[in-house]
């Protein structure tokens, strides 16, 4: 098996993926990004490892030889599903791999923004507190999360694993269906507008899709607390950026985290790279999924989808191959 990683550095350089070794004749690309590479560095694979690379007509037509195509990752909006079930290639992503760091990641963001960490650090750092006259200092009010509500986008393994953390806190959980699908019951299910109009905290955990692209703008925006915190660790395109700007700007919402933009990395034309309070904004660089154990789990987990196919019995095939 001629087995081709297109984006070796999106797991990072230090975590090894010499167990593929083992299953073919590996040649890695630390990055690919456009069609023409992708097109140039398959042509002869049997296997391609992608991350974000274009899996489509356009960039795979070439490759003759294609067999299998094994996502490190989760998401798998990079893959045209319908052309490559077309041409009877699977494609195998990776499951719950990064439930953990995702759901940390989401309270570390909502805890300093609920919290204002930024600015008691900074109040510290400054020399302020070290000229005050009393030990403690609360001057710009912070919150418990205890009897907050938390609303959910997405009760898959992160949504769920959020909703588990968000109860031990003692915040009451709701969450929406966005395909009306879910068979979760055990938090309230409310529809749109009611998770809109509740929530203290707002955190998205579903797959950008048709249904999800665009699903938080100005019009959602206006519909939340203005004391409300939204966090999206799921996919960018999910929150209008420049609506969140403007929602952020004229104080429709307390704060937002994000961990994803529409487009990545940041632009300096997003109007969000304009911020520059990180009591109202913190943006991480797509980092939530990427603990040193998450990554050696991704990179493991694609191992075992390629070992499965060679064996003759795939598994996490999301196309239907």
């Amino acid at each position: 098996m001629k087995i081709v990683v297109l984006e070796r550095n999106s797991v990072g350089p230090d975590i090894p993926v010499d167990c593929f070794n083992e299953l073919g004749e590996v040649t890695c690309y630390p990055n690919t990004v456009t069609v023409e590479e992708v097109r140039e560095r398959v042509k002869d694979a049997d296997i391609v490892v992608a991350n974000k690379s274009p899996m489509n007509e356009e960039s795979l037509k070439d490759a003759t030889s294609l067999k299998l195509i094994c996502e490190f990752a989760t998401g798998y909006d990079n893959c045209d599903l319908a052309y490559l079930k077309s041409r009877n290639i699977p494609v195998c992503n990776v499951v719950n791999y990064c439930t953990d760091m995702v759901a940390q990641h989401t309270f570390t963001m909502a805890l300093a923004l609920s919290q204002s960490l930024a600015h008691y650090d900074e109040y510290v750092k400054s020399g302020e507190y070290s000229s005050q006259d009393r030990f403690s200092n609360f001057g710009v009010p912070f919150y418990e999360l205890a009897g907050k509500t938390w609303g959910i986008v997405g009760m898959g393994n992160i949504g769920r694993k959020v909703a588990q953390i968000a109860t031990a806190f003692g915040c009451n959980v709701i969450f929406h269906s966005v395909t009306g699908n879910s068979k979760v019951t055990q938090y309230r299910r409310v529809d749109k507008d009611t998770l809109l109009a509740e929530s203290d905290f707002l955190s998205i955990h579903c797959p950008l899709s048709d249904l999800t692209r665009d699903f938080i703008n100005a019009a959602e925006l206006k519909k939340m607390k203005k004391s409300a915190i939204l966090i999206n660790v799921a996919r960018g395109p999910i929150v209008n950026n420049p609506a969140l700007y403007e929602a952020l700007e004229n104080g429709e919402i307390k704060a937002a985290g994000l961990d994803v933009l529409e487009k990545e990395p940041l632009r300096l034309e997003n109007p969000l790279s304009k911020i520059k309070d990180s009591n109202k904004l913190i943006i991480t660089p797509h980092l939530a999924w990427g603990s040193v154990e998450a990554r050696t789990r991704c990179v493991q987990g694609a191992y075992d989808n390629m070992k499965a196919f060679i064996e003759g019995h795939p598994t996490n095939v999301v196309n239907g191959v």
